[in-house]
This record gives structure tokens, sequence and C-alpha cells, in this order.
């Protein structure tokens, strides 16, 4: 979606500027998704040139060749991982055996470093920031400036940067479980699956956070927080309860504002029963507060002064529950922030990261499994946690057109079948609601329209399934014998 609108805004701006538009197709992006025609004919082009390397190229007579195509459910880097798990794993494997990974993805850092292997590397393309637009994009191999980023030397920069943890620890210091956490403290600021937790960005200083408050609160832990892919919720639960100090941190910088707190003067809530639950929920503490604290102090000036302070904390804790609560109220459209609510987004939110750290060290845990909300919660509401049971159903990975169908914008709808297409543009469509042509986008705190949350619809799988695989073919008059072989079949 980002992308359609991203080409869309290029040709509004070149139009009016009165530049002519090439007159050929615009490629569209898009169709390096599997299941698109382009896919087919590129797993065919690679079966050929790997084919008549093999047969032809000296230097290739003793390479063995695993191509794994679109047709295969995973992402590539996965898929590649997944294969040199399952290297390791036989008997008789080399432990010096060298691996390299091609790719820019910051992603193959995390996932080499998975793998704990001495000798890994990844094989980079220099990147050039704030070059010209005119500037000539040099895609030619031999023309091409390409870095090796050997891991090793990245585990010694992670070694280095909590060296400090060894005076604390001694023998206890494990840097394999040291990069273990380190990879799981670099999903907290986000990643594909879930959203960065709210005021938690790198460019703000987020990642020297996470490392402060990781290296004050290992030593008192007995433990690590991931286990080889698995959560400790304990110790999990114990890092995010000092790390959601920041989220005070961070309202106090609001709340000292006057003009921003004299905005707030008479206490006008954004939700007036959200408000007056505030209100009571204060007020309560307040009396607790006086019937703990009947007896007469003894200590001379005590009184007003101490009164004083402590209205304002009480005040402090009012608006600060009140501005997370507005959060939720405009960011998900919640009525009402009750203690349910935000259990709720405390579970997904945990669930959410053991899926990921899963899906890095072992494979996908459930192929049926995402984040249901736009947003995360609050730092301090990820609490109460290390009680909870996590369990996840593997499911199935969807077939080719039913990937397209739940990853393509409307705008690419000449990518699916033709039978396919109507399911997505007819007013008849069940499913029409999932492929909105006009969309609201929120930078929530990022700097670049990329890096903005799509505010569209999740897609309900289980009726967006039946709707396809049923009603879809009959209310849409699938007349194409090919088309609904090759859906039932799931291949290309």
């Amino acid at each position: 979606s980002r992308i359609c609108t991203s080409s869309e805004e290029k040709i509004k701006k070149a139009l009016d500027k009165g530049e002519v538009l090439p007159t050929e197709a615009r490629f569209d992006s898009n169709c390096i998704t599997p299941g698109t025609d382009f896919m087919a004919r590129l797993q065919e082009q690679l079966k050929y040139f790997v084919h008549n390397k093999l047969s032809t190229d000296k230097l290739w007579q003793n390479v063995k060749v695993y191509l794994s195509g679109h047709e295969t459910p995973g992402e590539g880097e996965h898929k590649i991982m997944e294969f040199i798990r399952s290297e390791n794993a036989k008997p008789g494997h080399n432990p010096n055996t060298r691996h390299c990974l091609y790719g820019l993805d910051a992603d193959l850092i995390m996932l080499g470093l998975t793998s704990h292997e001495p000798n890994f590397s990844l094989l980079r393309e220099e990147v050039r920031f704030g070059g010209k637009k005119s500037q000539k994009r040099i895609t030619a191999p031999e023309e091409t400036t390409f870095h090796l980023l050997h891991l090793s030397l990245m585990r010694e920069y992670i070694d280095y940067e909590f060296s400090e943890l060894k005076s604390h620890m001694g023998s206890d210091y494990d840097l394999e479980r040291i990069i273990d956490d380190w990879i799981l403290m670099g999903f907290l600021v986000g990643n594909d699956f879930i959203p960065h937790l709210p005021h938690l960005h790198i460019n703000h200083d987020a990642l020297p956070l996470l490392y402060k408050t990781y290296i004050s609160v290992l030593p008192s832990l007995g433990g690590y927080l991931n286990e080889n892919g698995h959560l400790n919720l304990r110790n999990f639960e114990k890092y995010m309860e000092k790390l959601s100090e920041f989220d005070r941190e961070h309202f106090n910088e609001v709340f000292v504002d006057l003009k921003w707190f004299e905005s707030k003067i008479g206490n006008k809530y954004l939700n007036e029963s959200a408000g007056l639950a505030a209100e009571e929920e204060a007020g309560s503490k307040k009396s607790e507060v006086g019937a703990h604290s009947a007896e007469p102090a003894t200590a001379e000036g005590k009184g007003a002064l101490g009164d004083d302070e402590e209205e304002e904390d009480d005040m402090f804790e009012t608006e600060f529950r009140q501005y997370k609560r507005t959060y939720y109220m405009t960011k998900m459209g919640v009525d009402v922030v009750s203690d349910e609510f935000l259990a709720d987004q405390a579970r997904c939110y945990v669930e959410g990261i053991q899926w990921i750290l899963h899906y890095y060290y072992h494979g996908v845990q459930s192929w049926s499994w995402y984040y249901p909300y736009h947003y995360a919660p609050f730092l301090s509401d990820i609490r109460n946690i290390s009680g909870l049971e996590l369990t996840f159903d593997l499911g199935r990975p969807f077939m080719p057109f039913q990937q397209l169908l739940a990853v393509l914008p409307s705008a690419s709808q000449s990518l699916l079948p033709e039978c396919y297409r109507s399911l997505m543009t007819s007013k008849n469509s069940s499913i029409i609601e999932y492929y909105p042509v006009e969309f609201k986008t929120d930078l929530n705190g990022k700097q670049q329209e990329w890096e903005a949350v799509v505010l569209i619809p999740f897609i309900d799988e289980v009726r967006a399934l039946a709707y396809i695989t049923h009603g879809g073919v009959v209310l849409h008059a699938m007349n194409s014998l090919t088309c609904v072989r090759l859906s039932n079949r799931g291949a290309c």
C-alpha cells in the first residue's frame, strides 16, 4: 500500500510540473510477491541460470546449489537459516564451516547472530546517504562497492558494550547469552511484526537506554531474558519494570511544561466516563493515604510542605494515567481503558515478542498469528506477565493466490489472476473492506513516510478464506477452469 501511494504521489507531482510521463506501463514492485506471474517466470529463469552455470562454467563444477523459490512458504533469509540449522544438526558437521549471507536488511545481522556460528559474514552493498537525486544509480555488479561484515567482529563489539557486567557477574557472565538478550532488545524498538513501543525511537537514543537498563538489572535476575528463543517471563517482567521508568521520565518533560499543564486545568478529560473513573481512583488513593497517616507528625515543619508534595505527586500520577488513557483512546479507538484492556495489551505484546524469538531461533511457531493492533502499549502497562501461558496454533501457510489477496492493495489487482480481481474491487464482495482505495497513515513519532503506520483493517483469516474458497468462487463466476485448478493446488 505504501508503494502504490508513493508512486501515485510521484505521478501527481510530475503532472503538476508539466512533465511528460513515459508511455510504457509502470513497473509495479509488488509483483515481487509469491504467487505472481512475475515470480513464476523468475523461478524458471533461475532454474535455467543455475543449470546453465553448472553445465558450462568451470567455477561452478563443484558447487552444490539449493534453489528454494516462491512456491515454498517462508521468507528467503529465514529459509536459508533453517537450512543452516538443519546442516548443523547433522552428524559429522564441521564446526569451522563458513557462512556468507547476502543482503542489506538489518534482520540478517540478527539472524546471523542467532546461529552463534564463529565464521559468519554478511555481504552488503555500500549505502550512501544524502546523495543527489540526479546521481546515476549503480546497478552493475562490477561497478558496485561491496562490504563484508564479519559477525565475529560484531560479537566483539557486543562483548565490549556489556563488559561492565563482567565485574558484577564474574563466572556467570556468558557472552552467548548476552548476544541472545541483545537480539531481544533490538526487537523492542520495532520490527516487521510488532510496532515500536511509544516514544522509544532509535534516533532518540532508545538503544543506549535499553542497554543501560539491562546492565543495571541483569546481575540481580539470576539468569537471562532470552533462553535460546524462549522468553524467560519472570526475568523479562523485571527488566520491563525497570525500563518502564522511561515512561514517567518522558511524561515528566510534558508535565513540567506549564503551558501544557494549564491547558489541563479543570481536568477536562477526553472521555468523561474515563475521567470520572480516574478522579474516583485518585480520590480513593487520597483516602487511603489519609487513613494510614492519621498519626500526628512529630517532625517539626512536616505538614503543609509534605501535603503540597503529596498533592503534586497525586496530580502527577492522575495526569500520567490520563495521558496514557488518551493515547489508547485516540490511537486505538477504545471508549474505556479498563484493566482487562490493559491486560490484553500486555499479553498481546509479550505474545508477539515470543513469536518473533521462536521465528528467529527455530522457525515459524504459528502461520496464523499476527499482532492485532496498529500500536503498542506503554512500557509501564506491560506488567503482571510472569504467569502468562503462551500457546500458539501452528496452522498452515496461505496458498499463493490467497497470499496475494492478503497482502496486495487494490491498486495492484492486475497482479492477480483475472478471476480473483473482483474480490477486491466489486461492491458485492464480502471482503471489499480489506482493500480501501483511500486510507490514513500516522507517522507516530517517526520521520519518514515509509515508516508511518498504515491504518487499514486487519484481515479476518477465517472469514476471508471461507469467502475466497467457497462463496467467492460462486459469487464472482470464476468460470476459468485453469484458475480454479491453480487455486485448489496452490501453485502458479
